[in-house]
């Protein structure tokens, strides 16, 4: 069977991979045999291998040196274009971060190949579904030159464990002075609340303008903390001042595809319906029966969202 490598991309903390990775491998399988690559610090392998054997990795290409480490982004790109020279893989598949898309848009061109973004599935012939235009269009695309490179938008597969050989083989790590122009001075690991990271989370609670204040957000949070939820926030919300730009979903903020969005005092402007209409069940409170959210929402309730969401964070609460 063909091999697909996937590259691994870990906590920032280095507490393990992250849930963006586990997507990764469970896509690539319907591609041929995944094999991970890790590209990090020395010693980054020996605390995710485990994890990467249980969901399917049959090989581990380990890179790990202080040349990667200590620069930006440049390095893995190199080293990730000397292994698909070596190995000839059917594809490579790239959690759709911020990292993860430069990575694979230096990759593309390294090597003379396609590459298709922010893709949401992979078909065994390598067709890739998008959503395009702010979500009003769905795309399916074909790499037709080289090796086809696939960011996955996180979200859009769910993990499902495959046990894997997760053989290790070292990578001899070769970095150009090319590609060490910009090099990693501190690193700051920014301080975690309890609740799920946003792009990751499998229920999403989100306020909107309708909110109508910052203090009024204790309601979103009270109800998300109910479901074990992230929060998130419309752009009318943040642009605001009512919740941090980092809890933004939308076009021009993050976009999330958890099991279960609850949308609160969103209208559902195109901008952000871009950023969470792949959620696969939706739920909308809005007192606006005209409200444009009504059209994308599995379930919809009509009323004032002071008095809904503190009597659903009641019921939900006592049902624990």
């Amino acid at each position: 069977m063909a091999e697909v490598l996937v590259l691994v991309e870990v906590a920032p903390d280095g507490s393990g991979v992250r849930k963006t990775t586990l997507e990764a491998l469970t896509a690539a399988r319907v591609l041929g045999e995944p094999s991970a690559v890790v590209l990090g610090a020395p010693g980054t392998a020996a605390t995710v291998k485990d994890t990467l054997a249980e969901y399917g990795a049959q090989k581990v290409y380990v890179g790990e040196s202080e040349d990667i480490d200590a620069y930006l982004v440049a390095p893995k790109a190199e080293v990730l274009a000397q292994l698909v020279a070596e190995k000839s893989p059917a594809a490579v598949v790239i959690p759709s971060t911020p990292e993860g898309k430069e990575i694979a848009g230096r990759l593309a061109i390294k090597t003379g190949s396609g590459f298709l973004t922010d893709v949401t599935d992979i078909a065994a012939d390598g067709t890739a579904t998008q959503v395009a235009f702010a979500g009003a269009t769905i795309v399916h695309s074909k790499v037709t030159t080289g090796t086809p490179i696939y960011t996955l938008r996180g979200n859009s597969v769910t993990p499902e464990a495959s046990a894997g050989a997760a053989t290790e083989e070292q990578v001899t790590v070769s970095v150009s002075e090319a590609a060490k122009q910009t090099r990693v001075l501190d690193r700051v690991v920014e301080q975690k609340s309890s609740r799920p990271e946003l792009t990751e989370a499998s229920i999403v609670v989100s306020g909107g303008r309708g909110v109508a204040s910052a203090e009024n957000f204790a309601v979103i949070e009270g109800l998300a903390d109910s479901l074990g939820a992230a929060v998130g926030a419309s752009r009318a919300a943040v642009d605001s001042g009512f919740y941090p730009h980092t809890f933004q979903v939308g076009q021009t903020g993050k976009t999330v595809s958890p099991q279960l969005y609850v949308a609160v005092g969103i209208s559902g402007a195109i901008q952000h319906r871009a950023g969470m209409q792949t959620s696969k069940t939706i739920v909308a409170v809005n007192k606006d029966t005209e409200a444009p959210i009504f059209e994308l929402a599995d379930f919809g309730v009509v009323g004032d969202l002071n008095t809904v969401v503190p009597a659903a964070t009641e019921q939900i609460t006592a049902r624990k």
